[in-house]
């Protein structure tokens, strides 16, 4: 029988380093500017952000390893940006110009780079997270793969835990917790709750409700050096909340729920607790991410040639 793992963190933890907080920024900013660019009608198709959840990838990047995968969501420019700090391919990628990490075809939800896959399909990449999993074993290695709360409504969610248990595969399934499914509360959509449904695979669970960047590495370091060494699953659920809508303006929760979500923003409480360092990092930011929409959208488009 799987038991969900108790919190181990630091009760009072210390500050982001330098670094985390300008990854912390630099995936800020570049999603409020993608806002912007929509509005502006500069941007073809969806794009969807990841504001508020910006923590979830920063804390686990240096957790990963260069020869670790790492699968991405419809929501992925955080989990891409935490793990390559290319912005200017992105964007490009995401604008359909010159230098495009996959030629501008991709877009916003489907980028492959550097053993970082992204998709806009609801629980397509973890049966490929087995796969690649399973190539891993024995090497330490080990494929990330991020889901939503929303996704454990797929039924490639539940064949994939089944594989990734009966074979022993070194398989990290981080799970964003939002509370909503798009625009469905996930308290009306999905009987029982991630730890019960691990459970029932008997892949061991950890939940963490902490937005502390110190504190989840910490509760999580041993963890996932249990996944590459003993070659196992684990589901990790964060309790996270997204401040922005679901995809551009569709946000359709109350303004209490909302409110309730920006309370517990990261941005507000570093930048409270660290207000000239923060302040500083900030502003960079914005200016690194205004100069890279601007380089960006002076490019010609991208085009691609079939091999």
């Amino acid at each position: 029988m799987t038991v969900t793992i108790p919190s181990a963190g630091p009760r009072n933890a210390p500050p982001p380093p330098e670094d985390d907080l300008r990854r912390l920024l630099l995936i800020r900013h570049f999603e409020l500017t993608l806002l912007r660019l929509f509005e502006a009608g500069e941007l073809s198709g969806t794009t969807h952000t990841c504001l508020g959840q910006e923590y979830v990838p920063v804390a686990l990047a240096p957790l990963l390893r260069d020869d670790d995968f790492v699968f991405s969501n419809h929501r992925g420019h955080g989990h891409f940006l935490a793990r390559h700090a290319e912005p200017y391919g992105l964007l490009a990628e995401i604008m359909g110009r010159e230098g495009a990490l996959c030629a501008g075809v991709g877009g916003s939800q489907h980028v492959y780079h550097r053993r970082f896959l992204s998709t806009g399909v609801q629980g397509e990449s973890l049966p490929v997270a087995v796969g690649a999993a399973l190539s891993l074993q024995g090497s330490g290695a080990l494929a990330c793969a991020y889901i939503g709360d929303g996704t454990w409504g797929e039924g490639s969610v539940y064949e994939a835990l089944n594989m990734a248990r009966l074979w022993r595969v070194p398989l990290l399934v981080v799970v964003e917790h939002n509370g909503i499914a798009q625009s469905t509360p996930t308290r009306v959509q999905m009987a029982g709750t991630v730890a019960g449904r691990a459970a029932a695979f008997d892949v061991p669970h950890h939940r963490t409700a902490s937005t502390e960047i110190t504190e989840i590495r910490a509760e999580l370091a041993p963890l996932v050096g249990r996944v590459r060494e003993e070659s196992l699953p684990l589901v990790v659920e964060f309790a996270t909340h997204r401040i922005g809508p679901h995809s551009k303006g569709d946000d359709t929760r109350s303004a209490e729920e909302i409110a309730l979500a920006a309370d517990h923003d990261w941005h507000t409480r570093y930048a409270r607790l660290l207000p000239e360092l923060f302040d500083r990092l900030d502003r960079e930011a914005a200016e690194l991410v205004e100069r890279v929409a601007a380089e960006v959208a002076a490019r010609p488009l991208s085009v691609w040639e079939r091999p």
